[in-house]
């Protein structure tokens, strides 16, 4: 029983750390660099006959010249909805129609914001460094429960606790490793 619930144990934990890095892949995607990402429109809904709905499902967006957005609506009478959805979400660029397709021209990052940018970066591994550490505490707490109701070995419950701090460890570089990227990204001009 008490391999099971170990097992479990650790299934569930790095599940969650996993969790907690996608999270911060995915709020990366959404930071501005110094080029166009698509990415950045994934938090964009626009009103399509009273339901919000993604403007990535209803739209193909590709990236022109590394500095343009270019957003092709499936349905061209929505384009007037789409641009109030862009300047309603406040991305930091304005929307430029032609009636077929919307231009989102990314103009290149001051040297401050980049530094700001930068900063926020730190902050949002630095808050996933803290989830995975928030479910370190979690597992060995899980641990110590373990081991009351399970009688377990002191061996068996320290090589699971060193287990424990490996698995953030690991979660901890991937975190340090995906910051580094995304800040390099930020301030390469």
């Amino acid at each position: 029983m008490s391999e099971e619930a170990l097992e479990e144990l650790f299934l569930f934990g790095e599940e969650k750390m996993e969790k907690a890095l996608n999270q911060l892949r995915k709020e990366f995607g959404s930071i501005r660099s110094g080029r166009a990402n698509p990415m950045i429109l994934d938090k964009v809904t626009v009103d399509y006959y009273g339901a919000p709905t993604p403007l990535r499902q209803m739209s193909q967006v590709t990236v022109q010249d590394g500095i343009t957005l270019v957003i092709s609506p499936y349905d061209k009478s929505v384009i007037k909805d789409i641009e109030k959805a862009l300047i309603k979400a406040e991305i930091g660029v304005a929307p430029n129609s032609d009636g077929m397709v919307i231009r989102l021209t990314f103009p290149p990052l001051t040297e401050e914001r980049r530094r700001e940018i930068s900063k926020d970066v730190k902050k949002l591994g630095e808050d996933a460094k803290v989830a995975v550490r928030n479910i370190r505490r979690d597992m060995t707490d899980d641990l110590k429960k373990l081991e009351k109701s399970e009688n377990l070995p002191e061996d068996v419950v320290k090589d699971n606790h060193d287990e424990i701090q490996k698995l953030t460890d690991k979660y901890t570089r991937m975190i340090d490793s995906a910051a580094a990227e995304k800040e390099k990204e930020v301030l390469t001009v």
